[in-house]
């Protein structure tokens, strides 16, 4: 857990899934995202701490951490030894926190200090002071079926759509039904053939 629990703002899981985000990859981005600095967006978690947390494996949370960063969601800034000089975790940058953290510093840059006097210092309930950016550009988009369906979607449901269906397919529905009884009708003849010899 977190040295100092408090909130962090994310985005919201509409805009997750609209971004093409599955939904059970939306509580590994929360996992990192509590783990991670409200003004870098930085954290290094092990994927061991994030899978026992979300009770996963890790080889899970490792395939939803690669698809994070596909969707721009997440970067992998470099990996990160542990005290024997073996690689032990990743250093991870959750890169709307980042964002955020950069336009509020450039907000604050920009405005010089009204008035005269000693300025009271907010203190902001979410970790951050500054408005939340939107994600708008910063994900890949989820694209649409790119072939249009292949047979008219009304066929079959004409009446649904207050049509009559054409006259053509009524009549090979009605000769396919024909050829359909006849076929059943003989072979019920050809098993019970014994029966009347």
């Amino acid at each position: 857990m977190p040295a100092k629990p408090r909130f962090t703002r994310i985005p919201k899981v509409h805009d997750l899934i609209q971004a093409g985000v599955p939904t059970e990859v939306i509580p590994t981005y929360c996992a990192l995202a509590d783990f991670s600095n409200n003004k870098t967006g930085l954290c290094w978690p092990r994927m061991e701490t994030l899978a026992k947390l979300l009770s996963r494996s890790p080889r899970t949370i490792q395939r939803h951490l690669h698809l994070l960063k596909e969707k721009g969601l997440i970067d992998f800034v470099e990996r990160k030894r542990d005290w024997h000089g073996r690689f032990g975790a990743y250093l991870y940058r959750v890169v709307h926190i980042a964002v955020v953290a950069a336009r509020k510093g450039a907000a604050t840059t920009a405005t010089p200090p009204e008035g005269r006097g000693r300025r009271r210092k907010k203190r902001p309930t979410t970790g951050h002071g500054g408005p939340v950016a939107p994600n708008k550009g910063l994900t890949k988009r989820q694209e649409g079926s790119p072939l249009p369906p292949k047979t008219d979607p009304k066929e079959g449901y004409w009446q649904l759509f207050g049509e009559d269906p054409p006259k053509d397919i009524q009549e090979v529905h009605d000769r396919a039904a024909s050829d359909k009884r006849l076929e059943e009708s003989n072979r019920r003849r050809r098993s019970f053939g014994w029966l009347f010899e």
